[in-house]
């Protein structure tokens, strides 16, 4: 179906972000160019999406020396090479490090990219390099991934490398220490893939909001990767966000086949439940695509178009089109950017 006129204005109007999408690594393609990829700038600007924040994730190894030396050489070595994508041609794009530099760049209508770590396991027991990723242009630091690191235990423990149900009952002291040095250097805390213990001690450690870039609502799904409605309330209570991602397996159940088959409907769904449970201004968007996330209507950025016009045929407006897609965001990343030292 076309989008309407109405949705169509809004979404061209709208300062749309996708705060997580992941790359290939260490086989980058280029998103100049065009890409086999859910995401690269000719897609972008296809789909009228302006900003993304792309992803310099690490998987979860051995909690050693070498472990973590070699996570964190991946994680620089990504960033360095995400920074470099800022470019004119074949159309121009900028590394925003600051609320400001984004507003700026998409008023100049130009493509925005931010950057991001995901998996505090490539900061091994260092705090400086939170400083480190900070000067290098990243927003926040995902805190776990799959898998228990020394910072804290995951949603969703790996028993290939000798996970138990928990590691340390929820963040540990290096975790706190970690917390309280993002505060400090003005990075964001991101929840997503955080066990639930550690998930509530960071909201209520945190000095500024803390954010879950990529989850969905577990009251729908019922899924270790998803908040439940305590959770949803702590992001509520801290000033935070919950940013619904687009992974089918956490929107809806597989089906006899083992598949999720998820639509935008089921995707909106989980939008809508957590504006009712918490409040819009505690609610955003995002993909996870090129790391899971997609399916049919939303499958790339070109049909970003898609969310936009759901949202309109539900009764969103063009300021709480707004306030998911960027507004809600862009609120929390000044008050960490406010509160930092």
């Amino acid at each position: 179906m076309p989008p309407s006129s109405d949705a169509a204005r809004i979404h061209a109007g709208t300062l749309t972000l996708d705060t997580h999408v992941d790359i290939p690594w260490p086989a980058m393609s280029d998103p100049a160019t065009a890409t086999t990829r859910c995401v690269d700038f000719g897609k972008m600007q296809a789909g009228g999406l302006k900003a993304v924040v792309f992803i310099a994730y690490v998987p979860q190894g051995p909690l050693t020396p070498e472990g973590h030396a070699g996570a964190a050489s991946r994680a620089e070595a990504m960033l360095l090479a995400l920074r470099g994508t800022a470019g004119t041609q074949p159309m121009p794009r900028r590394l925003c490090t600051t609320p400001d530099e984004l507003e700026a760049c998409a008023a100049a209508g130009e493509l925005a990219v931010l950057l991001a770590v995901e998996n505090g396991y490539a900061m091994g027991e260092d705090l400086s390099r939170l400083a480190r990723w900070r000067e290098l242009g990243a927003i926040y630091l995902t805190v776990t991934h799959d898998g228990h690191n020394a910072l804290s235990d995951s949603a969703r423990p790996k028993p290939a490398l000798g996970d138990g149900p928990t590691l340390h009952g929820g963040l540990s002291a290096l975790g706190r220490a970690a917390v309280r040095e993002m505060n400090r250097v003005g990075l964001m805390v991101d929840v997503s893939h955080v066990a639930k213990p550690a998930m509530l001690e960071a909201a209520a450690l945190s000095a500024t909001p803390v954010v879950a870039t990529h989850a969905c609502c577990h009251e729908l799904r019922p899924h270790p990767r998803n908040l439940d409605a305590e959770q949803l309330r702590a992001l509520r209570d801290c000033g935070g966000l919950i940013q619904i991602t687009a992974v089918p397996s956490f929107l809806v159940a597989p089906g006899p086949d083992g598949h999720a088959r998820a639509t935008i409907g089921d995707y909106v769904d989980h939008v809508d439940h957590a504006v009712q449970r918490i409040g819009i201004d505690h609610v955003g968007l995002s993909s996870d695509f090129d790391g899971g996330g997609g399916f049919p209507g939303w499958m790339d950025a070109s049909t970003t178009g898609a969310v936009t016009e759901e949202l309109h045929r539900r009764g969103y407006g063009s300021r709480e089109i707004g306030l998911l897609w960027s507004g809600n965001f862009l609120r929390v990343w000044r008050d960490v950017l406010r509160s930092a030292r």
